[in-house]
């Protein structure tokens, strides 16, 4: 599969430096790429490897065009210059999945399970020993794969794909263009439980599970159901595999979560925030728009201001845990008035020592 790399600038709106017709035939890392490769530079610990790729096209920033053009001038194969390369090489990994990965077939295969009432577009792809409960919709280009389940009640927007084993659950709802990838479970029920006489006693979840559009969800994820109203992913949320979401939760827009994070209930996080790795918010916080957590961060406490956090505090019996983490929160403060005094008591200190000094 050849590309032009003139064609590939016009598409990605970008300069091209070095020949229009020359053809790249994959997508490479910039170590690894040869002279039929494009590969790009997004990071500054990258730009010595423009002297030294093997690529046949290389895109980079403006600030790199200078160099690229001498890249190029000296017979080296073309440049592309775009404002942001890493958004450019998304665009590309686009273009090229579309052209290697065929979407499935529409229809319902043989072996599938379609209850009575469910709703299928005739552009739809149920796959093999696929599940559709009664009463559920699956809108035009979607593709339910192998064993996937849509429960009863259950919708699923436009060109949204459930791929094999993933769950969605009774009467909850995912918009168009999604992707919900193999084991996540979408509206098990929230853990909710009252304990009563040493006894602990189930609270039924009877809320759903509302997603927006171009939302994915990774692997083995959990999206729980709301206990009585929903659990709510805004339009754009991105999550990767291992993550917990749980019940009543709210998420906005465009907010991405990496892997391992977990939410507890009824938590609020805005919009366009990022949660790094294995990072853990406790429940009823509001994070607000903006906010960007770094891995390993537990968040126990709201946050209403945007910016980066981060922080953990070791583990120790809670009384002590909650006096050395308030000393914590002031320690720079003491820091400060420790140096302060320091400074007052020294200079008497040092007239002192002056004085005693021989004729």
């Amino acid at each position: 599969m050849g590309h032009r790399v003139g064609e590939l600038a016009r598409d990605l709106g970008g300069e091209l430096l070095g020949p229009a017709e020359l053809e790249v035939q994959r997508l490479a890392p910039l170590e690894t790429a040869d002279a039929a490769s494009i590969t790009f530079i997004a990071q500054a610990r990258l730009v010595p490897q423009l002297g030294t790729t093997h690529a046949a096209c290389v895109i980079v920033a403006p600030a790199l065009r200078e160099a690229a053009a001498e890249r190029v001038a000296a017979g080296r194969g073309a440049a592309i210059v775009c404002a942001d390369p890493y958004h450019a090489f998304a665009r590309l990994t686009q273009r090229w999945a579309a052209a290697l990965r065929q979407r499935p077939a529409p229809g319902v295969h043989p072996a599938a399970v379609v209850e009575e009432g469910a709703r299928i577009d005739a552009r739809a792809h149920v796959g093999p020993l696929a599940f559709v409960g009664k009463g559920a919709e699956v809108g035009a280009g979607c593709a339910i794969a192998a064993h996937a389940h849509v429960g009863a009640g259950a919708a699923v927007g436009e060109g949204t794909v459930l791929m094999p084993r993933a769950v969605l659950g009774e009467g909850c709802r995912i918009g168009v263009r999604g992707v919900v990838h193999s084991g996540a479970v979408i509206g098990a029920d929230g853990f909710g439980f009252a304990l009563h006489d040493g006894r602990w006693e189930k609270i039924e979840q009877l809320g759903s599970v509302v997603i927006g559009d171009d939302v994915e969800i990774g692997a083995n994820t959990c999206v729980d159901r709301g206990t009585l109203g929903d659990t709510v992913l805004a339009e754009g949320v991105k999550i990767d595999n291992l993550v917990q979401i749980a019940h009543n939760v709210r998420i906005g827009r465009h907010t991405a979560f990496a892997g391992c994070a977990a939410v507890a209930g009824s938590a609020r996080i805005g919009a366009h925030c990022t949660i790094g790795g294995a990072a853990g918010i406790l429940g009823h916080l509001e994070i607000v728009d903006h906010v960007h957590i770094t891995a390993m961060t537990l968040v126990s406490r709201s946050i209403l201001k945007p910016g980066q956090y981060s922080g953990a505090f070791p583990f120790d019996d809670n009384a002590s845990w909650e006096k050395n983490a308030a000393t914590l929160r002031h320690l720079h403060a003491l820091r400060e008035r420790l140096r302060a005094l320091e400074g007052t008591l020294g200079a008497p200190a040092a007239r002192a020592a002056g004085s005693k000094r021989p004729t």
